[in-house]
């Protein structure tokens, strides 16, 4: 629940938790947790991620896709070290990713231009174009599914989610309750 801006009127307890959820709260937190597992589920899916690369006709592994479309938002080559950042994950991890990526013909190094020891990892063309064939069958699928959705209520789920994603980003690196 975000708090209103300090004034001299509410200055006193600027440093104050924010107020308790209400019981009401505490349901509908618990059902929009409830959703996003079933989301993640489905969303994570091996047979899910296999019909969408099939009828998109890429051949990617399912764990190499957060990869490409993150090389696909960013528009510009990005180092092994930001990429692991941005996905949350190891190096080592990413470093592996990138090489099968490369055999495939999806992704290629390129140098860093601030570093000439350092490079940079692009999409190819190969890699871009099945970003955007993945993409083209994602929205697709949502369109499909959510086609007798009015446009009111597909903008504000769009909106909501995104302000979701953001607020949860904003907290990602919070320490644990009780350990501030």
């Amino acid at each position: 629940m975000r708090r209103a801006p300090a004034t001299p009127e509410n200055d006193l307890d600027a440093d104050a938790d924010p107020p308790a959820r209400t019981g009401a709260d505490a349901d509908h937190i618990a059902e929009l947790e409830r959703a996003l597992t079933r989301i993640a589920h489905m969303l994570t899916r091996a047979r899910r991620h296999d019909r969408t690369a099939a009828e998109a006709g890429v051949d990617v592994d399912r764990a190499n896709v957060p990869l490409l479309r993150l090389l696909a938002e960013a528009g510009e080559p990005l180092r092994l070290g930001e990429i692991a950042a941005r996905l949350d994950v190891e190096a080592p991890h990413i470093t592996r990713q990138v090489q099968r990526l490369e055999r495939s013909g999806f992704v290629t190094r390129v140098p860093d231009p601030c570093d000439r020891r350092a490079q940079r990892v692009r999409l190819t063309t190969a890699g871009a174009d099945a970003v955007d064939a993945m993409r083209a069958v994602g929205r697709r699928v949502i369109r499909d599914c959510l086609d007798d959705w009015n446009s009111d209520d597909l903008a504000a789920l769009a909106r909501l989610n995104h302000r979701m994603v953001d607020d949860f980003l904003r907290h990602a690196d919070d320490p644990p309750p009780g350990t501030r």
